[in-house]
């Protein structure tokens, strides 16, 4: 287990100090296979598997030949709902699924997180932010969090993590964040391995630091 500050900023976008984070060390991470099924099972589980399409014995079409079978010069034809008409069944085309449900392992799981969320704190990815939520937070501002990140530097994908609790001040920061091109907000009890990769930075309310830790220790 490693060790790195990290720099703290307040909402104004001003230099406060630092957080000391863990993040693991190259030999305890997951290897990159397990971490990969990991993500391809996240994927797969998002999936509907709702895609229907008709084949030739559910398309709706008379049951009449097309044209005679001789005498016309055309290679014989049976009926209209066959694949090679307009309109006709479709071939090897999609089907509603059974169960297609991926099951990921606990410790797979989580040991896999802590890897990826290792990466982006050893990458220099992840800042900390004062928790103001209920102090700054009795409306949305969405200007307040876009003026935030333009002075953090934060110009490319963004992933906040908050730790989970009510409150109408946590719905107007979500709020705040929900009109802001390539931000996602997430608890960070909740936090996907997914989201952790598809954001090119990670803001951490500071009042998380504790949970950020748990999940690279656990």
């Amino acid at each position: 287990m490693a060790k790195k500050k990290v720099k703290l900023y307040d909402l104004d976008g001003k230099e406060q100090g630092d957080v000391e984070v863990s993040f693991l060390a190259e030999d305890d991470r997951a290897n990159p296979q397990s971490t990969k099924d990991y993500i391809r099972a996240l994927r797969e589980n998002a999936r509907q598997w709702s895609a229907n399409t008709k084949d030739r014995s559910q398309s709706h079409h008379s049951g009449a030949k097309p044209h005679a079978q001789k005498g016309t010069g055309k290679a014989r034809q049976g009926f209209l709902g066959a694949p090679q008409y307009k309109g006709g069944g479709r071939v090897h085309t999609p089907k509603p699924k059974f169960d297609q449900h991926v099951r990921i392992n606990r410790k797979e799981r989580r040991k896999a997180i802590a890897t990826l969320l290792s990466e982006k704190i050893e990458a220099g990815r992840v800042i900390f932010v004062k928790d103001e939520i209920e102090a700054k937070y009795k409306e949305p501002k969405t200007k307040t969090m876009a003026k935030f990140m333009q002075n953090v530097d934060l110009t490319k994908s963004c992933l906040f993590l908050l730790t989970q609790r009510e409150g109408m001040e946590v719905e107007n920061f979500k709020k705040s964040l929900s009109n802001l091109p390539k931000v996602t907000f997430q608890y960070i009890e909740n936090v996907n391995g997914y989201a952790v990769i598809a954001h090119q930075n990670i803001v951490v309310v500071d009042s998380a630091a504790e949970n950020l830790n748990e999940w690279v220790s656990a």
